[in-house]
């Protein structure tokens, strides 16, 4: 008699605990949409052919989720990253423009980018006041409280589903960011954070479905060179399906696969398009600067998460193209999106107040000033040497070194102004230099000389000669000012302070006694050497063989 009792209570119980386990009804097929995009970096307006802007964006974003909802779903909406740095109308507002932009479209969350750290914590902390969406990284911490920055993750409920969003940022930030703004802070692994995090929102937040909001960069196939680990990794390195996608940023890739799975490295605007997929996670990325609104649509039904259709919209994104007549012309890649007038009104304000102020002439300059990424961060420039000379000569020092990372845009031929020159230099390093024998310098640049192509921390010179011997791993032939390196002989050396400090990876010199922050702000040392010299003519400074790689 109470053997059956004691079974119908056990089955009861069984039912209770399965029925609290999942919020949704099984066997129904619930929809959502993913919106997304990432590395932003102050393009909060269009460009001058009317290319992308958040105000074209808020009219996509808007359509879709008018679209969604008529059918019964819901839409989430997720930026990767990199909101500060690179436009200096944005720049010079603490991207209160690009934040307002993201709270009138309706972004439900963001994570934390490395160019979050280009400003001291307390802009930061301001910036999450401003946004009405919550900043996300679960693996940086304050070290002397063990409590992450922000939050680490978000709970999100769409069309029934409990959704997770999780913030992770790369451990790149320690070596990429200001050190200055980053002493107290902890950058943890953000893989074996992942794995932590997610055991506890599974025992506490019941999730039907796991997104992992990253800025981490991706690397096809996981190769990530000398960068921290990226998506790619992660997804390989944790449980198969641990997250249902990675929304990602930090390298500025069009995720792309064709039908072999393959990465699709010239992408086209309007071309089809599908995420990457690896171990059970779906991975997707949509440029930079808001040229491409990210678009996945999915079904979940009985705890499986299927995706149904996904594709990288182009805000208003053209081709050049020359006609018949001989003239240039931009014709779109797909349809004219219609910027929103309403938040158009609002960010013209910030336009309005941003061009009064960088619209000043500075100077001139014939020939272009190449400071383009794809070419900066592999070979030297005109542009790279201009700013380090002008560095040296702020510094009253022998040789000049700055981290092409620091460059972020070319100085077209003609009239110079305010504005070109913090498109150069956003981030407001300061200028440093420290003192070194010969002997000490060879080694240094036996450090600094040997960084690698293709990221931030490849040096420019000026005030030095020599060959950088790869396969030997030290520099030969060492001249300074045109004479050979005399090893007893004290040398000057400057560069941003942002490296001395160790960013980039090279070596710590401020606690070298002959350390001086000079208080001179790069843009502004820039701006005066321009002025001071103008008109510029961009072949003096063109490389002619001092550095050379063997």
């Amino acid at each position: 008699m109470n053997r059956p009792f004691r079974f119908l209570k056990l089955t009861a119980a069984l039912s209770l605990f399965s029925a609290a386990a999942m919020s949704y009804q099984a066997d129904k097929t619930y929809q959502f949409t993913l919106l997304h995009f990432n590395d932003l970096h102050g393009h909060y307006w269009h460009d001058k052919n009317g290319q992308y802007g958040l105000a074209a964006q808020k009219t996509a974003v808007d359509r879709i989720r008018n679209e969604v909802e008529a059918k019964g779903g819901s839409v989430i909406t997720l930026f990767a990253g990199d909101l500060n740095t690179g436009v200096p109308e944005s720049d010079l507002q603490n991207a209160h423009p690009d934040i307002d932009g993201l709270n009138a479209i309706g972004y439900d969350a963001m994570v934390l980018g490395n160019h979050e750290f280009d400003n001291p914590l307390q802009l930061l902390d301001m910036q999450e006041k401003w946004a009405k969406f919550p900043f996300l990284a679960a693996n940086i911490y304050h070290k002397n409280t063990d409590k992450t920055l922000v939050k680490p993750y978000t709970m999100l409920k769409r069309s029934g589903l409990n959704i997770a969003i999780v913030g992770l940022t790369t451990e790149d930030t320690a070596k990429l960011g200001n050190p200055e703004y980053m002493k107290d802070l902890r950058f943890d692994n953000p893989i074996s954070t992942a794995k932590k995090v997610v055991a506890e929102i599974d025992k506490q937040e019941n999730p039907d479905v796991k997104i992992a909001l990253t800025h981490m960069g991706y690397y096809y196939d996981g190769n990530y060179g000398s960068n921290a680990p990226g998506d790619v990794t992660m997804a390989r390195r944790l449980e198969k399906g641990t997250f249902d996608v990675i929304v990602g940023g930090h390298s500025h890739d069009t995720v792309c696969v064709d039908a072999k799975g393959v990465f699709i490295r010239d992408y086209q605007p309007t071309q089809a398009c599908k995420p990457d997929y690896q171990n059970g996670t779906w991975i997707m990325s949509a440029g930079e600067w808001g040229k491409f609104l990210g678009r996945a649509d999915f079904e979940f039904k009985n705890g499986e998460v299927k995706l149904v259709r996904y594709e990288l919209i182009p805000i208003n994104l053209k081709k050049k193209v020359e006609t018949a007549a001989g003239k240039t012309e931009y014709q779109l890649y797909g349809e004219q999106i219609p910027q929103d007038e309403k938040l158009l009104a609002t960010l013209k304000t910030y336009q309005d107040k941003g061009d009064q102020l960088l619209s000043v002439k500075i100077g001139d300059v014939a020939g272009k000033l190449v400071g383009d990424r794809n070419i900066v961060r592999f070979h030297q420039t005109n542009l790279g040497r201009l700013v380090a000379e002008a560095q040296r000569r702020a510094a009253g020092a022998d040789v000049g070194i700055m981290n092409s990372g620091g460059i972020r845009d070319s100085i077209q031929s003609g009239v110079i102004t305010y504005r070109d020159i913090l498109k150069v230099q956003p981030f407001g390093n300061i200028v440093s230099y420290f003192e070194l024998s010969g002997a000490e310098l060879i080694d240094y640049l036996n450090i600094v000389a040997l960084k690698e192509v293709d990221s931030g921390a490849y040096p420019q010179f000026s005030g030095i000669s020599m060959i950088i011997d790869r396969t030997a791993k030290q520099v030969k032939e060492v001249k300074i000012q045109g004479e050979p390196i005399n090893l007893s002989k004290t040398y000057r050396i400057s560069l941003p302070n942002y490296n001395a400090l160790g960013g980039d990876g090279y070596p710590v010199m401020d606690k070298n006694p002959t350390y001086v922050n000079t208080y001179k702000v790069d843009a502004e040392v820039l701006k005066a050497f321009i002025a001071e010299n103008s008109p510029i003519d961009a072949n003096k400074f063109e490389p002619k063989g001092e550095i050379t790689y063997r």
